[in-house]
């Protein structure tokens, strides 16, 4: 039973992502360790593949759209890559107590939260006043958002966009397109600094990514029905009930 509505769940990430274009990590994690049983470092590692291979499928549609940046998603994804595979190196190390690093995903998941609220309520300025390409802050960030992701497992799409937007010159489509490329590439490398360091459920994995994959297109599909500013702002709001119910559970009750 727990399988089937993890599978369940699974549709519903995917749902969120093909939606909203963000969401996939911050539900998958907290879904794999509190209803699946997974421990918190093998979950953070499932769900780079997961969140990634539905990434690439969602890449699909900005594709045909012509909504990818090849050039751009090559000047960020280097670093990214690089800066997942440290901090899942980092991650992996004994050190890092799973309950450290679920608090840790849990700030990031606040950050996350408020920053997609902010920016749904204010457009993302891509005007004149930011004319100079800052080439050199484009993959200074991608080590920082790939060190995030390999840490704490979260995509950072919340963080790629406003950067190919503001940094890069991106209109705001192409940016969100661009994205997912990015998060495909460093969740790969993220993976594989987890692989061989923590237990991996390749079953659950792959019953998870197929699920997702199934609710993504359906995501992808329901946009032409569904206003994404408030769905967004919404989501935003559920990932900070999520960040407090995850806080609660790991450093007031212990009880991982």
């Amino acid at each position: 039973m727990d399988l089937i509505l993890g599978i369940v769940l699974a549709i519903c990430i995917g749902i969120s992502l093909g939606l909203i274009g963000s969401g996939g990590s911050v539900l998958a994690v907290p879904l794999l360790i509190y209803i699946l049983g997974v421990p918190p470092k093998s979950a953070i590692a499932m769900s780079l593949v997961i969140v990634g291979a539905v990434s690439l499928i969602g890449v699909i549609p900005h594709w045909q759209q012509g909504n990818v940046n090849l050039k751009i998603a090559a000047l960020f994804s280097p670093t990214a890559m690089l800066g997942a595979y440290i901090g899942a190196r980092i991650a992996s190390l004994p050190i890092i107590s799973p309950t450290f690093q679920l608090i840790s995903f849990a700030i990031a998941m606040v950050v996350a939260a408020i920053l997609m609220i902010r920016n749904n309520s204010n457009e993302l300025d891509n005007s004149d006043r930011h004319k100079n390409y800052q080439w050199l802050a484009i993959p200074v960030e991608g080590l920082g958002v790939g060190i995030l992701t390999g840490f704490v497992g979260i995509g950072g799409g919340f963080l790629i966009i406003p950067a190919l937007v503001l940094l890069g010159k991106v209109p705001f489509k192409e940016a969100l397109g661009t994205s997912l490329i990015v998060i495909a590439l460093k969740s790969v490398t993220g993976f594989a600094g987890y692989f061989g360091r923590v237990f991996i459920d390749f079953n659950l994995m792959m019953y998870f990514t197929i699920a997702a994959s199934v609710g993504t297109i359906t995501g992808a599909y329901l946009t032409k029905f569904t206003q994404s500013k408030q769905l967004k702002t919404g989501f935003g709001f559920f990932m900070i009930a999520v960040a407090i119910f995850i806080v609660m559970k790991e450093y007031l009750f212990g009880l991982t």
